[in-house]
């Protein structure tokens, strides 16, 4: 982890200057030990050079008095006093230095310190008789023997040299003292050095942090920044490359997972606004085909409208004509007036057969077609419309073959009325384009799988339909050249209102024709599974 190795360089550069602080003050105590002791061997050096002074001074005292020049008792009892109290100093200062240099030298100069301490102590006892008997001298004494004599006194004390007691003691403190002194110049320069050391040292390590974090930290700077910058910019798919257990890789996977939440959202909305725009656009050419189916209804019902005058006209105008003409004329014959009356039932005729396709026609669209759909025989239903097409071939000298039920039977889900009138529109085309004495037809062929469409056809042996027509034939009003010429009094409409029942059924209707050669109307109807046949399943 980041944070345990900032924590391991902090602590680490923490202990550092602990250790730092330590050493300077361990090193400051040993200098102050140093200079203490330094201080000691100069204090005890100085007294030794303040007794030889006052022991110096008490001799010039002495003299005087020997010779008669003054030399109060109150001087040489101050000196005296001084040389006491200088004593017991350095008995101080001696007990002093061995408490703080336990050494074996320190030892052994404090038993020579000590020594030369109780030689001088025992020789000022003996001064101190020695000038209390002190008296001017006689004329007639002998004034160099008296000044050997005194010489002996301050000079030798227990047999040895007081002089050079003192001299070897001052030789001795004096290297004592350079000694110390140089002890604590030593430990001042280590104690510099120490420090110059651990400063080094602290400093070292704080670049060597400094340039370790500066490398650890780039690279996930850097791709962390990059990485806001990416999203910044919107650019979701981005995503921060840092792989490991530490706290920028921590940080770059959340960034990453709340880019790729953002992409997520970013993607559902983008398909939401596609699927609301693909609903816009399917519900517009909804309406656009709704309105195009309106303006188109609303152009066929104008032709309707228009049709209805043009077709009913004919017909009421012939019969009104024909009633007129049998009003106004004389009287005729019975025989004048069936033939009147037979010309009015056939245009009565002609009349209802027009009135009936334009109903159909009114019905026809496929929103207003009101089926009922159940599952049905369709060679019975086929039968019915057989039977009913009958008579109208009857009447043109036209044979309508009978209908064999295939062998796998033929069940669809159907309305029976309207599939009997497409049946009849079929019928009645092939027998209206038929030649007298000539054969219509009618054939059915069961699914030959499942899922397959049953199969109705209309065959017949007229006039044909040109390939050229074919793909118009099932539009309203349109009416082939032959159409035309062999019923000139057709309105163009039965084919169309076929199609529209077939399509309303989920089937459709094929046309396959050749002038002269006839004409094959094949009816498909999706089959029923026979699950979905209540007479089967009864």
């Amino acid at each position: 982890m980041f944070r345990r190795r900032l924590s391991i360089a902090l602590g680490l550069l923490a202990a550092v200057a602990v250790a730092e602080g330590l050493g300077a003050a361990a090193a400051l105590s040993v200098a102050e030990l140093q200079v203490e002791r330094g201080r000691v061997a100069s204090d005890i050096r100085t007294a030794f050079v303040e007794l030889s002074a006052t022991k110096q001074r008490l001799r010039n005292w002495v003299a005087q008095r020997q010779q008669g020049g003054g030399g109060d008792d109150v001087t040489r009892d101050a000196l005296q006093l001084e040389m006491r109290r200088t004593l017991e100093r350095l008995d101080q200062l001696s007990t002093a230095a061995v408490a703080l240099d336990g050494s074996a030298l320190k030892r052994e100069e404090h038993l020579r310190r000590q020594d030369a301490l109780q030689v001088l102590t025992s020789s000022l006892a003996e001064l101190d008789v020695a000038i209390r008997a002190a008296r001017p001298l006689s004329p007639d004494a002998d004034a160099q023997q008296a000044w050997l004599a005194l010489n002996a006194v301050f000079e030798r004390s227990q047999g040895r040299d007081v002089r050079q007691l003192i001299a070897d003691s001052l030789a001795r403190e004096s290297d004592a003292v350079i000694r110390e002194r140089s002890a604590a110049d030593a430990s001042l320069a280590w104690m510099r050095g120490f420090w110059l050391a651990m400063a080094a040292t602290l400093a070292v390590l704080a670049v060597v942090a400094a340039l370790y974090f500066n490398l650890a930290l780039r690279r996930p700077m850097h791709l962390l920044n990059e990485g806001a910058l990416a999203l910044r910019d919107g650019q979701l798919q981005h995503r921060i490359r840092l792989e490991g257990a530490d706290e920028f890789s921590a940080v770059a996977l959340s960034v990453n997972a709340m880019a790729a939440e953002l992409e997520q959202h970013r993607e559902r909305e983008a398909a939401q606004r596609q699927r609301l725009e693909a609903q816009v656009d399917a519900r517009t050419l909804e309406l656009r085909e709704a309105l195009h189916a309106l303006s188109q209804s609303d152009l066929r019902r104008r032709q309707l409208v228009a049709d209805v005058s043009h077709e009913l006209r004919t017909p009421t105008t012939v019969i009104r004509g024909e009633a007129e003409i049998t009003l106004r004329g004389a009287d005729r014959t019975p025989e004048d007036y069936k033939a009147t009356l037979h010309r009015i039932v056939d245009t009565s005729r002609q009349l209802a057969a027009v009135i009936d396709d334009l109903l159909a026609t009114a019905r026809s669209d496929i929103d207003a077609l009101s089926l009922i759909k159940r599952p049905l025989d369709l060679c019975e239903t086929a039968r019915d419309a057989l039977l009913q097409a009958s008579a109208l071939g009857a009447s043109r000298g036209v044979t309508l073959q009978a209908v064999d039920k295939p062998a796998g039977g033929c069940t669809v889900l159907g309305d029976a009325q309207r599939l009997r009138q497409l049946l009849l529109i079929l019928l009645d085309n092939a027998v209206r384009y038929s030649e007298p004495g000539s054969e219509v037809r009618m054939r059915l062929r069961a699914a030959e799988r499942p899922g397959a469409p049953c199969c109705v056809e209309v065959a017949d042996d007229g006039a044909g339909i040109a390939p050229s027509e074919l793909p118009q034939v099932f539009e309203r009003h349109f009416r082939g050249e032959q159409a035309r010429r062999l019923r000139p009094e057709g309105s163009g409409l039965g084919l169309a209102i076929a199609q529209s029942l077939a399509r309303a059924h989920g089937g459709w209707i094929e046309l396959s024709s050749q002038p002269g050669q006839g004409t094959v109307a094949r009816l498909l109807l999706p089959s029923a599974a026979p699950e979905t046949d209540p007479l089967r399943q009864a």
